[in-house]
């Protein structure tokens, strides 16, 4: 049963106490929706932090979009150091959101301004990490760290979400942050992809498909009036 309530600094202190001050707690955000890509937060607390705003971090999906602008806007003040990863739509469909998930991971540690000495991540392992890490699971419901990562990597992903919807009107992107909801789901059906959608998910490859099947019957329609010779609808 998943975890509920504030997360807790609890891994961090014992890290902190076998010797490791820069610990780097990394999440992600982004994998199940249907567009847009999938995004990564790391974020290292100073040990022993005594920020007043910490008692209001909680799991970012728990969280309004108000409150989670306002805690990334802290944690990006605060913070050691804070790092985002970004692997678009395309790079998604070539190499499956697993990999693209641990990919932004890893690209979100190289964008810290510090070398952390150990880091915690929220379920998922990173083989191509040198650092000791150790994944956890609910870790952004456990762990203080893993949860800021999240919210900075909500945070960021819900803006980038926002000014696609004014770059691609009609698929409500600023709404459903690219999640597969009725209107989203509608829009795809009638519009077609656009380049962000990822077209190795199936509801992006079936609309894709009925809009090709769809394009090319207006097509052979319009070829079939063109060839039609005048006298054809004469009486």
């Amino acid at each position: 049963m998943p975890f509920s309530g504030r997360p807790a600094l609890v891994q961090e202190r014992e890290l902190w106490r076998r010797g490791f001050p820069l610990v780097a707690g990394v999440d992600e955000v982004g994998r199940g929706p249907l567009a847009g890509p999938v995004v990564a937060g790391a974020v290292v607390l100073p040990p022993r932090p005594g920020f007043a705003w910490l008692s209001r971090v909680r799991d970012s999906k728990e969280l309004s979009a108000q409150r989670r602008q306002e805690l990334a806007a802290c944690i990006w003040r605060d913070a050691l150091a804070v790092g985002l990863g970004f692997v678009p739509p395309e790079v998604i469909d070539e190499i499956g959101i697993v990999a693209a998930t641990r990919r932004a991971m890893l690209e979100a540690i190289a964008a810290l301004s510090c070398s952390p000495g150990y880091v915690i991540t929220d379920f998922l392992s990173l083989p191509g990490l040198s650092l000791p890490q150790k994944p956890i699971v609910d870790g952004d419901a456990l762990s203080t760290s893993i949860a800021c990562a999240a919210i900075v990597a909500k945070a960021a992903r819900d803006g980038l979400m926002a000014r696609q919807d004014r770059r691609y009107p009609g698929y409500a992107f600023a709404r459903n942050k690219g999640y597969g909801t009725p209107e989203h789901l509608a829009a795809l059906r009638r519009l077609g992809p656009c380049p962000i959608h990822r077209r190795s998910y199936a509801p992006v490859r079936e609309a894709l498909l009925c809009h090709s099947e769809r394009s090319e019957e207006s097509r052979r329609s319009e070829e079939h009036e063109t060839l039609r010779p005048p006298w054809a609808d004469s009486g």
